[in-house]
């Protein structure tokens, strides 16, 4: 793999290109990262003005990069998955379905904070 045997701040500016390349890749491949991503970039502003304190504002921000977090790990997960073969197998379809609950449960929990912390 290129540049593994950088260290000290050359491998953090190659990690931070590394990651503007991870995100590029999950906005052009996944309509589900474009989806979130609208919601994350409507939502920060909103959470950070209806929010009443900063407790209030940190939970209705924090759910919503989690969202994005769980999304961008299914995506890596649903890549390999389909880099290893596109022939249907349970294993395979297991890791994906697995990697989608996790993203459902992420924006069920991202809706139960921004309700409890709204009509509180």
């Amino acid at each position: 793999m290129a540049g593994q045997n950088l260290s000290g701040f050359s491998r953090i500016y190659a990690a931070f290109f590394n990651s503007l390349a991870g995100f590029r890749a999950a906005w052009v491949n996944e309509e589900a990262f474009r989806q979130e991503g609208l919601l994350f970039l409507v939502g920060v502003p909103l959470g950070l003005w209806l929010g009443q304190n900063g407790i209030e504002r940190a939970l209705l921000v924090g759910v919503l990069f989690n969202v994005l977090i769980v999304e961008l790990l299914n995506s890596a997960v649903e890549a390999t998955v389909d880099r290893i073969g596109f022939e249907h197998h349970e294993l395979s379809a297991r890791a994906k379905d697995i990697g989608s609950a996790a993203v459902f449960t992420s924006l069920a929990l991202a809706a139960v904070v921004w309700l409890l912390v709204l009509f509180h």
